[in-house]
């Protein structure tokens, strides 16, 4: 916590920006030892302004930052990692902005977390370097889900508690995690999950980044292990995730273009 604090320095990832005043810009940061913090950045749509380029989305800056009468203010910025390479490509860029909204919806104001900050690092830098996607996304969705006490269940049935089958299931966003087919036949809120994506979600909630990165998952699977994921986050916020669309959009520019 830093709110008993007149002057901070912090390192942060800028997740968004508005519009502020005449000049200035309100940014949404979230820094590796204070949290999600709200700051303005005063001057800073002036053409001078020195600290512009290093309070764009995505970038990762050391800043020091004032207390002022209703906010904090930033007062230095230099960037440790501009990420430029994420905001020239279109694609790159909404999975990036997917990543933003999902640490900004979930993580608390001035509270700590440096093991979700060290995971939002890792996984720009990993979208920079262009590893797969699909497999970057799907790894930080599950560790997320892992450090914020949503981990879902995914080897035992949540109702009865036997251990699963390797055949089709079910899963409930409610019950967080896998139903047997008795149990799951029977729920109003469980979908059925096919034996093979339940395989998917096991070896990507289990392994490490390096043991992933090369596998290649079908298509079609890799299509259900995204409406999972996507579906049981949108459950937990309670409401939609907004960059869906500007991914689906980007896909079919991309598609497009080639």
């Amino acid at each position: 916590m830093i709110t008993k604090q007149r002057q901070v320095s912090v390192e942060a990832v800028v997740l968004r920006h508005t519009e502020f005043g005449e000049a200035d810009r309100l940014i949404v940061l979230f820094s590796k030892h204070n949290g999600k913090i709200r700051a303005i950045a005063k001057g800073i749509r002036k053409i001078k302004s020195r600290k512009a380029g290093h309070l764009e989305p995505f970038t990762r800056s050391k800043m020091l930052l004032a207390r002022g009468r209703d906010l904090w203010i930033i007062t230095q910025a230099e960037s440790i990692a501009a990420h430029l390479s994420i905001r020239d490509d279109l694609l790159l860029t909404a999975y990036g902005s997917y990543i933003l909204e999902l640490v900004d919806r979930f993580v608390v104001e001035e509270t700590e977390n440096p093991e979700i900050y060290t995971l939002l690092c890792e996984t720009l830098s990993r979208i920079e370097n262009k590893h797969n996607p699909e497999i970057v996304i799907r790894f930080f969705e599950f560790h997320l889900l892992d450090l914020l006490g949503y981990r879902p269940e995914l080897h035992k049935c949540v109702n009865c508690r036997k251990d699963v089958f390797p055949e089709d299931q079910y899963i409930s966003y409610q019950d967080g995690g896998v139903l047997c087919p008795n149990c799951g036949g029977r729920s109003y809120s469980a979908i059925p999950v096919k034996v093979e994506s339940l395989k998917y979600l096991r070896h990507i909630q289990r392994s490490k980044f390096d043991d992933l990165k090369n596998i290649d998952i079908p298509d079609k699977i890799g299509s259900n292990l995204e409406n999972i994921l996507q579906d049981y986050l949108s459950f937990l916020l309670e409401r939609k995730i907004n960059s869906l669309k500007f991914i689906k959009e980007a896909r079919n520019s991309t598609k497009y273009q080639s």
